[in-house]
């Protein structure tokens, strides 16, 4: 098992824009005036096995189904450029019903491990070794919980004008990631 700082934190990153807990705030928050209140350590848990059980399993899945990972990266380059013409855009072009179990769904799934999650997982898996991704999910998932812990703090030091230019920032990163997955994938 060889450790990589810099793929750590290339994963870690790549996570972080992608999870967008940050640009997620005004979300969380409309989720627990709904419910009244989120089970942060069971959103996080949640969402941290799930991430972690697609690294592990999501290729046979995709083999069962005829796939394979490049085409499955390719596919997830899309998602992740629709997700990012989302943040930088302000558009809503994935629609999500907010249920009574708020901290399991549509929290942990697909909030936080998502489709975008999980695509991104699998094309991580294509550059980077196994132990530097789940090191980067571990990591991505303490501060998803810390965010979790403290939203309303975070609102107000943030502001609605801070929110909107972080989930920009992190849209045109995501933009940049979704390309550079489709060239290493498509060998273009």
């Amino acid at each position: 098992m060889e450790l990589n700082l810099s793929e750590i934190i290339s994963t870690t990153m790549v996570l972080f824009a992608i999870i967008d807990i940050l640009g997620s705030i005004p979300i969380v928050i409309n989720l627990r005036q709904k419910a009244g209140h989120i089970e942060s350590e069971k959103a996080t848990i949640v969402a941290a096995i799930l991430m972690i059980l697609f690294l592990f399993l999501g290729e046979e899945m995709l083999k069962v189904i005829g796939l394979d990972v490049a085409s499955f990266a390719i596919a997830g380059s899309f998602v992740i450029l629709i997700l990012a013409l989302e943040m930088i855009l302000g558009l809503t072009l994935f629609k999500e019903e907010a249920p009574e179990t708020v901290s399991i769904v549509p929290l942990a799934f697909p909030l936080i491990a998502g489709a975008g999650t999980m695509t991104t997982l699998l094309s991580l898996k294509t550059e980077y070794a196994t132990q530097n991704i789940l090191i980067g999910i571990i990591l991505n998932m303490i501060f998803v919980y810390f965010v979790l812990k403290n939203t309303s703090r975070l609102e107000k030091f943030f502001g609605i004008t801070g929110l909107n230019i972080l989930r920009k920032a992190f849209g045109i990163i995501l933009l940049a990631i979704a390309i550079k997955l489709f060239r290493n994938n498509t060998g273009l």
